[in-house]
């Protein structure tokens, strides 16, 4: 089975995880895919696998004679899709042979066009898989578990001696929650790589440092006739702390290593109201002073308007791997390697976001994050190329024969 049979199979199981639940996993529903490949690995002939209570699948591909001494390598891809768009009922879409033009989305008359996607030029020629316009694709993260599956089939299958590997599907990636419960003791692996990249070729080991940020904003509510020098108003300071941001530092204005303040959630009404933010910064020190700027604000508002007016909840989310990263930097120029051998050109990439491997390098797993190839993650203009699927597996297999050399 190629890498395409075995995405198709499984983008249309259901996944999508929940940002409001504290259980792991978050939906039940990410167990269908679990079980699938446990049973997957099982014929594939790999050993130990395994379905943990919190929805981790682990195995091992034992390493073949002479070769047991070698490092165990890590191969590693998370289940779940992103809660922000509807996951169930998923419908892929294959287009061969792309004329390089507008793509209609049927479902909805959406068009995926190289005009607002400059990412599509260049692939005239290829065959695309894109979403009918009503869901997402789900290729984050399920077409990195489908090259790896693929590549561990093609591994097997040559009799090509190969180390030790260790493999994992996770569960929860997107709430950032998922992988604390990650056993690194148990999965055996030296370091690693997470599969969960985008555009074919891309190799990250850096990415933001993270934060959440809840605002709760108390007001007094009595009747507006009445109100002279009473009624403070919880939705109109909400709108005050936020005018007081620095207007630039927003997702829309930045790229690159450039930091923001996101605002992601807001709802109120006179007596209650409630901002959620993100916090990023690839560096660690203005990451610091972005918090800083959140606590100063909070602070100024409670001076004038009086304690516990507005109370600020910040909760880390993920530290930017690049210090653990860059003790182990073999994992990066044999990635680079790897993808060279098949005709890819490596491009470093600094994630804005955050990977499973940010949160396990921190956990004594070195792990860098590989591309899957695809495109437009999170929404309905989600697409991927076959022929990048296809070159995604060809690394894998690159990688692991490095590692046997």
């Amino acid at each position: 089975m190629n890498a395409t049979e075995r995405f198709l199979r499984y983008a249309a199981i259901p996944t999508r995880s929940d940002p409001d639940s504290t259980a792991t996993p978050s939906t039940d529903c990410q167990f269908s895919l679990a079980r699938l490949l446990a049973d997957e690995l099982t014929a594939l002939g790999l050993t130990n696998v395994r379905v943990t209570d919190n929805c981790f699948v682990y195995a091992a591909l034992p390493a073949t004679p002479g070769l047991g001494g070698q490092p165990c390598l890590g191969l590693i891809a998370h289940m779940d899709t992103a809660p922000d768009y509807p996951g169930e009922g998923v419908k892929p879409q294959l287009h061969p042979d792309y004329d390089g033009g507008d793509i209609m989305l049927f479902a909805t008359g959406a068009v995926l066009s190289p005009a607002r996607f400059p990412s599509l030029n260049g692939l005239k020629g290829k065959t695309l898989i894109t979403t009918d316009g009503s869901t997402l694709l789900g290729a984050d993260d399920k077409a990195g578990v489908a090259e790896i599956m693929t590549a561990l089939e093609r591994v097997l299958a040559s009799g090509r001696p190969h180390g030790p590997v260790a493999v994992a599907f996770t569960p929860d990636e997107e709430t950032g929650l998922g992988i604390a419960g990650f056993d690194v003791e148990g999965f055996g692996a030296a370091y690693a790589y997470t599969v969960d990249g985008g555009e074919l070729g891309e190799l990250s080991y850096e990415n933001f440092n993270a934060c959440e940020a809840t605002l709760d904003f108390r007001g007094v509510n009595v009747h507006p006739g009445s109100a002279k020098d009473t009624m403070v108003n919880a939705s109109l300071l909400a709108m005050e702390y936020n005018a007081m941001l620095p207007s630039a530092e927003t997702p829309r204005h930045t790229e690159g290593y450039e930091g923001f303040f996101h605002l992601g959630h807001i709802e109120g009404e006179v007596e209650l109201a409630e901002m959620d933010y993100i916090i990023r910064d690839h560096d660690a020190e203005k990451y610091a002073q972005k918090e800083q700027v959140m606590r100063d604000i909070a602070a100024y508002m409670n001076h004038k308007y009086g304690e516990g007016t507005v109370e600020l909840t910040i909760t880390e989310s993920y530290r930017n791997m690049k210090e653990k990263i860059e003790p182990h930097m073999h994992l990066i120029e044999n990635a680079k390697k790897a993808f060279r051998a098949c005709g890819v050109e490596p491009k470093i990439v600094a994630v804005r976001g955050g990977t499973d491997g940010a949160r396990l390098s921190y956990m004594g797993l070195p792990c860098p994050n590989l591309s899957t190839g695809g495109h437009n993650f999170h929404g309905r203009f989600e697409y991927i190329p076959v022929e990048s699927m296809d070159k995604m597996v060809e690394t894998i297999i690159n990688i692991a024969k490095i590692y046997a050399d």
